[in-house]
């Protein structure tokens, strides 16, 4: 009986910047995760059962463009997988949903690892990370493609995403993973606030088009902070670590994909004794995250809570 589960995922440094050529940092969170059970099925159909979204359907039932049934169409059509095959694929997810912390990407990679196994197909990690950064452009427009990125490889990466080339494919790009000098620890909250990337990333290059000088400049000064955060974390020099968070998160709110919610979490963080602390993904909801002393997580998490967070993940990066 094929399983495959995938963590969830945060960005460090970088989020926005990352879609015009800029690094980014993020890490795996695997507190949270989304697990795929396939078995066969008595029924000459392929069954979807998905409790957490209350979806109990045959695939042919859903339209072509439905998040689960795009994964599972496409991958039948990409490895000549016909006729169908019966069976009964149960999903189920504990990363909240348009939170920041890629649920939908978790949901892919864990999806086509087991379809992968279920039907003899086998697919290495750079297959199954482009395979889901194909399915990532159907509901996010122009992802960077760091979320799918990270959670394939549930690795801490140092990702920069290939530029369009005249002459055809991408130019520039490339994913690292990077080494953690020394353990830190991050509380991630949760506004409760859905918030679709594919809307604030619309808003941000609307602005860019805007005034092209202005908004790359300020992703130079995005992707700074980037290289520094990386040598800071490779050196274990993590407490350096506040002050970019916070020059980052100011950054982010001169994109306008800040939110009330989201600057009063990160006030109340500061204020609790985190270090420094910023929205991650693609703002105007979802999380942010506060970098702690790990004696000061239970403190600075209450905080948040009080500050109206619905939840909180206390994390170790290592």
């Amino acid at each position: 009986m094929p399983h495959a589960s995938a963590p969830g995922k945060i960005i460090l440094f970088g989020e926005h910047a990352v879609v015009y050529g800029r690094p980014a940092l993020a890490v795996p969170v695997t507190q949270v995760h989304a697990d795929v059970i396939i078995a066969d099925s008595p029924r000459a159909e392929t069954w979807i059962h998905a409790p957490d979204i209350s979806l109990h359907a045959e695939l042919s039932s859903l339209p072509s463009n439905h998040p689960i049934a795009a994964v599972i169409h496409n991958f039948f059509f990409a490895f000549g997988v016909s006729p169908f095959p019966s069976l009964d694929i149960s999903i189920a997810s504990t990363i909240p949903v348009a939170s920041g912390l890629g649920s939908g990407a978790a949901v892919t990679v864990a999806l086509l690892r087991a379809l992968s196994s279920a039907v003899h197909r086998p697919l290495s990690d750079e297959q199954i990370n482009q395979f889901a950064y194909e399915i990532e452009k159907l509901h996010h427009g122009t992802p960077s493609g760091i979320d799918n990125t990270v959670i394939t490889y549930a690795r801490p990466v140092y990702f920069i995403r290939p530029l369009p080339s005249p002459l055809g494919g991408g130019a520039g790009g490339g994913v690292e993973t990077f080494t953690v000098g020394s353990p830190f620890t991050l509380v991630i909250a949760d506004t409760g606030i859905s918030a679709p990337t594919k809307e604030s990333v619309g808003d941000v290059r609307k602005l860019w088009e805007s005034d092209k000088p202005r908004w790359e400049r300020a992703f130079d000064e995005i992707g700074g902070v980037v290289q520094n955060a990386k040598e800071r974390i490779e050196n274990g020099d993590w407490r350096l670590l506040g002050a970019l968070m916070d020059s980052n998160h100011a950054l982010l709110q001169s994109l306008t994909v800040s939110s009330p919610e989201l600057d009063r979490l990160v006030e109340s963080a500061r204020e609790a004794g985190a270090l420094g602390a910023k929205l991650s993904g693609g703002g105007r909801g979802g999380n942010m995250i506060a970098l702690v002393e790990k004696d000061d997580a239970a403190q600075v998490a209450e905080a948040l809570l009080s500050a109206g967070a619905k939840r909180t993940i206390v994390t170790e990066i290592a």
